[in-house]
């Protein structure tokens, strides 16, 4: 023992200078399971706006059929009536 240190002392020391490390150990690893979970994260992220803009492009597609749709039924309901008024004035 050097300069008045007990045992206790030492093994204090020697406790705290370990409790230092698996500190420094374990900031490591959260860090890294933080990046890890962050990279994650961003994949979710990406994948959701990437379903969301099919979403939009399909919504867009189903207006644009149903706006269609209508036009060809209002061509066909005018084709209708045409026939009809033309049938009774024979």
């Amino acid at each position: 023992m050097s300069g008045g240190e007990s045992a206790l002392d030492l093994a204090a020391r020697r406790l705290e200078q370990a409790v230092h490390v698996l500190e420094q150990r374990l900031a490591q690893r959260l860090k890294t399971a933080g990046d890890a979970a962050g990279g994650l994260f961003d994949q979710d992220r990406a994948k959701l706006a990437a379903e969301l803009d099919e979403a939009r492009a399909r919504e867009r597609e189903l207006e644009a059929a149903g706006a269609e749709a209508s036009a060809a039924l209002g061509r066909a309901i005018a084709e209708i009536r045409s026939a009809l008024n033309g049938s009774g004035e024979h």
